[in-house]
């Protein structure tokens, strides 16, 4: 696929909004596919700031446990930000003149907050079966519910939520001015 330089910034200006059907379809697949490949660091990582340890907790064995919480939860999770970033940054780009990196962060943090509703329960499901506490998705369910109830699907919501605002303030920026500075065939219609 061959990028063109667009001929000024000032007749781009404002990139064209997806609809919530491309948002969901495109945000879906590319968020189960970074997902799914990069699962295995991930579960290092969780096994790693395991409190038991990291040979406790499976060692480098059985990289793809929990992946199918991450699987469950990775489209919908990508999508709910995908929709809602499009959806709050056409809105407050028809409130004011052309769009700025401002609105691309308002509008990025609101897909994160979103997001989250979705990925930080499958977050949790994944990181104790990561680490072997558990060894299916309804096994790890009935444990939660039970000693933590629906809130317990939730935990580190509010620390996950202000961890990702600040990546998504400077990636979303940077990723609409990209846009504006190359001409992409678009592939969704």
């Amino acid at each position: 696929m061959a990028f063109e330089v667009a001929p000024s910034h000032k007749e781009t200006a404002k990139s064209p909004s997806l609809t919530w059907r491309q948002s969901i379809l495109a945000g879906g697949m590319a968020g189960t596919a970074v997902d799914t490949t990069l699962f295995p660091l991930d579960t290092i990582k969780t096994r790693l700031q395991s409190r038991v340890g990291f040979n406790s907790s499976g060692g480098f064995l059985g990289f793809y446990s929990g992946l199918s919480s991450a699987i469950i939860g990775s489209a919908p999770a990508a999508a709910a930000f995908f929709v809602t970033y499009e959806a709050l940054k056409t809105g407050l780009s028809e409130r004011t003149t052309g769009e700025s990196p401002f609105i691309h962060m308002a509008a990025a943090s609101g897909g994160e907050i979103s997001a989250c509703f979705v990925r930080v329960p499958t977050e949790v499901i994944k990181q104790r079966m990561q680490t072997k506490q558990y060894y299916t998705i309804n096994a790890t369910v009935k444990a939660l519910l039970k000693t933590d109830g629906v809130l317990g699907f939730y935990r580190g919501y509010l620390s996950t939520v202000v961890r990702e605002i600040p990546f998504t303030c400077i990636q979303f920026p940077l990723y609409e001015r990209l846009k504006v500075g190359f001409r992409i065939p678009h592939i969704i219609s």
